[in-house]
């Protein structure tokens, strides 16, 4: 039984492809708009007559009923051409419904046409369903699986770098320069045969890591730290993974090997403090505390930012950014959270930035890496 946010009845209208409350509700992937109920405990899915025999195999749901039926209640209506909203209408009231609780995005105009009929819509805010920041055995178990395949993803690329020959400074192969669109390709058919759809990957090497949303573009060179953030989704359970790592053609400089070690030691220091009670907002001042106590200033200069300036960790799973967050926002973490811990410096002036993030699941007493992959900066 999924629970419920609330008293009231729980209503949601949505395709479940890209919908993760209606997903972690049915548990079956469905491109296109649909409903679900749940009323004193028990879940419907109102289904066309093109999902419904699949819906009553691969639903986690109670109940599952024909969008037809209920359509043709409202022609009896008197409704001539009724839509999707008017099939609801006939299963609230068929259920004895009067008022819903929807999530924080549920479409206005579908709130609307709902109120207009008579009935109560009250949104909820996020988290929807109370325990999916929570994970499950299942849960936990799906994003290691995509984990696996993102490390052997990232093992893959490095040793693209550590096999590239050096001239003048960039990476080549066989088929020429190395450069980031090339490495992401390569990764993202890597994963996709693996099952896995991997979007917006970041190869930023040099001074494009400085900013930690910049994809990367053109030649990779020897000598820079290149980051790698790999967030793919599975497309069996559609739970996500999200690890980074900063590697660089070596040698590299002193400067970068300090920047390198001091995140990582800011990374080992916030894994060391992650656990069931503890606010999140605790672990990332302490972090920053640590790179301001090795030098490293945080704030604007020459109008970029620098240092490190966005948070520790956030949750994860059929989202890519889930609660809770590591970050200069106040939130505890409960046993069950799985979050990154992620800690980076970025500095325009040094030509190059630095990010390490690992996935743990939060326990009573501290956490558990599922991130296998090693951490290795010089390939």
């Amino acid at each position: 039984m999924t629970d419920s946010p609330g008293n009231k009845a729980v209503l949601l209208i949505a395709d479940s492809e890209r919908d993760a409350d209606m997903l972690y509700a049915t548990g079956m992937f469905v491109p296109d708009p649909f409903t679900f109920l749940q009323v004193g405990g028990r879940t419907t899915i109102m289904m066309s007559d093109l999902e419904i025999d699949r819906a009553r195999v691969q639903s986690k749901v109670d109940e599952v009923v024909s969008l037809t039926d209920y359509t043709d209640r409202a022609k009896g209506s008197g409704n001539a051409d009724p839509g999707l909203v008017d099939a609801v209408v006939e299963l609230l009231r068929d259920r004895e419904v009067k008022c819903v609780r929807v999530p924080n995005g549920f479409p206005l105009g579908y709130a609307d046409r709902l109120r207009d009929r008579g009935f109560e819509v009250a949104p909820k805010e996020d988290p929807f369903w109370d325990q999916r920041p929570v994970k499950t055995d299942d849960e936990v178990a799906a994003i290691s699986d995509a984990s696996r395949h993102t490390e052997a993803a990232l093992r893959m690329a490095f040793a693209l770098l550590a096999e590239a020959s050096v001239k003048d400074g960039t990476l080549y192969g066989p088929e020429g320069p190395i450069t980031s669109e090339y490495i992401r390709n390569r990764i993202h058919i890597y994963l996709l045969e693996r099952d896995c759809i991997a979007q917006h990957t970041i190869i930023a090497g040099g001074v494009q890591g400085c900013d930690p949303h910049n994809g990367g573009s053109g030649p990779l060179r020897a000598g820079e730290p290149i980051i790698f953030d790999l967030f793919p989704k599975s497309t069996k359970t559609g739970y996500f993974a999200d690890i980074t790592r900063t590697v660089a053609k070596g040698p590299v400089s002193d400067t970068y090997r300090r920047l390198y070690d001091t995140v990582l030691e800011g990374q080992e220091v916030a894994l060391s403090r992650v656990q069931a009670g503890v606010d999140g907002r605790e672990i990332h001042m302490e972090v920053e505390r640590l790179f301001e106590s090795r030098g490293y200033e945080t704030g604007a200069k020459n109008g970029r930012m620098q240092g490190f300036f966005h948070g520790t960790g956030h949750g994860f799973g059929l989202e890519i950014h889930e609660p809770p967050r590591i970050s200069k926002v106040s939130q505890v973490l409960k046993a069950g959270h799985v979050v990154t811990v992620e800690p980076g410096l970025y500095y325009p002036d040094l030509g190059g930035g630095v990010r390490i993030e690992d996935n743990v699941v939060v326990t009573e007493d501290g956490c558990v890496n599922l991130t296998r992959l090693e951490k290795v900066f010089e390939v």
